[in-house]
């Protein structure tokens, strides 16, 4: 079996591996919504470091256009940099 993380001790990827396999279907989904979650948040960390002057409103805009849909974002939020106020 390759390892998925090439710097983790192999008796370890092999446990976690184990737990996901074990998790139930519902904690497998809670497990998700806490990494989207975790990835919208270090996201909108990111955008305040680029944008710093920008309030929530815009910050939730340019989170929307990094997601795979930038058409979708544009029409209900209209276009990143517009006036948020």
């Amino acid at each position: 079996m390759s390892a998925l993380f090439p710097d983790t001790y192999p008796k370890m990827e092999a446990l976690q591996i184990e737990l996901w396999r074990a998790a139930s279907p519902t904690r497998k989904m809670q497990m998700l919504a806490e990494l989207n979650q975790s990835t919208r948040l270090l996201a909108l960390a990111g955008l305040r470091s680029l944008y710093p002057q920008a309030g929530e409103a815009e910050l939730k805009r340019r989170l929307a256009g990094l997601l795979p849909e930038e058409e979708i974002a544009s029409r209900v939020y209209g276009e990143p940099g517009r006036d948020f106020f």
